[in-house]
Order: structure tokens, then C-alpha cells, then sequence
């Protein structure tokens, strides 16, 4: 995505070309606002050069929570693996160029703290939204204690 200057396109900033011999502070704003938008779009798209993803971590009382936004993904293209300690997201998108069959993949490894019970680590994808749960031990959840008066 490439933003146009509505007043003069082919202008190189957006200082006024007329009598200003000092550098504005606006110059460059336009190459950096491309950039932005060019990475956070490529995330998705196919051929890009990213192969991650963001991610969302969350936790409450009793879970640890792993959500990775993979709009038109298929859940047959996504799988999950925990292993040694880290938690392996994959996306594997294999799309039709006329007779030719490209695939492209993207993957994201998160370090898992040690507090997570990982036989009973669940995953659901809904609406192309995939939410990890990564619940805690007993042992490492907050337990409250209670005061005796005496």
C-alpha cells in the first residue's frame, strides 16, 4: 500500500518546495508511514518474506492464553506442537496459480513458562481467530489464605 499526497504525487516530502533551505520535520513521514503499512500487510499475504505472525499473551488466575488473529486461514492449514518448553504455531497456505500450486508458510515459537500443566493444554480456532489455552499447575496458582483472630 503506498499513501499518495493528494496536492503533488510525484513531490519527494511534504515541506513546501518554495524558500525553505532548512529540513522539515516532515520530511521522510511518508516513506515511514509505507513501511509500516507494507510489514503489517505482508504478515498475511502470499510470497512475503515474514514467516511470523503476531501473537496475543493473556493470562488470568488459572490459564496462560496464546491468540494469533490468521483471518482467511483454514483450520486444516493451521497446527499446534508443544515441545520442550515452547509452544509452535504453523500455517501451511497452499494456493492455485493457474496450473502451479505455491505453498506458503508461516510459523511463530513462543516460550511457554514452566508453571504450565502441558497434558492439558487445549486449542481452539474460531471465526480465524486460534486461542491456546495453557492452563497452570495447582501448585503455581495464587491461593488465598485466610487470617485467624485471635
Amino acid at each position: 500500500m503506498r499513501l499518495v499526497r493528494y496536492a503533488n504525487p510525484n513531490a519527494r516530502s511534504l515541506a513546501p518546495a518554495y524558500g525553505f533551505s532548512s529540513r522539515s520535520p516532515w520530511t521522510g513521514l511518508e516513506d515511514q508511514i509505507d513501511q509500516l503499512f507494507d510489514s503489517a500487510l505482508s504478515g498475511i499475504v502470499a510470497g512475503s518474506s515474514r514467516t511470523q505472525f503476531p501473537v496475543d499473551l493473556y493470562e488470568d488466575k488459572e490459564n496462560t492464553y496464546v491468540r494469533a488473529e490468521l483471518p482467511g486461514i483454514s483450520r486444516d492449514d493451521v497446527s499446534v506442537e508443544m515441545i520442550e518448553g515452547y509452544l509452535t504455531i504453523t500455517v501451511v497456505r497452499k494456493e492455485k496459480a493457474g496450473e502451479e500450486e505455491e505453498s506458503v508458510s508461516f510459523s511463530r515459537s513462543i516460550s511457554i513458562p514452566e508453571d504450565v500443566h502441558s497434558d492439558k493444554v487445549a486449542a481452539a480456532y474460531q471465526d480465524g481467530v486460534l486461542t491456546v489455552t495453557l492452563p497452570k499447575r495447582e501448585e503455581t496458582k495464587p491461593k488465598k489464605i485466610s487470617i485467624e483472630v485471635k
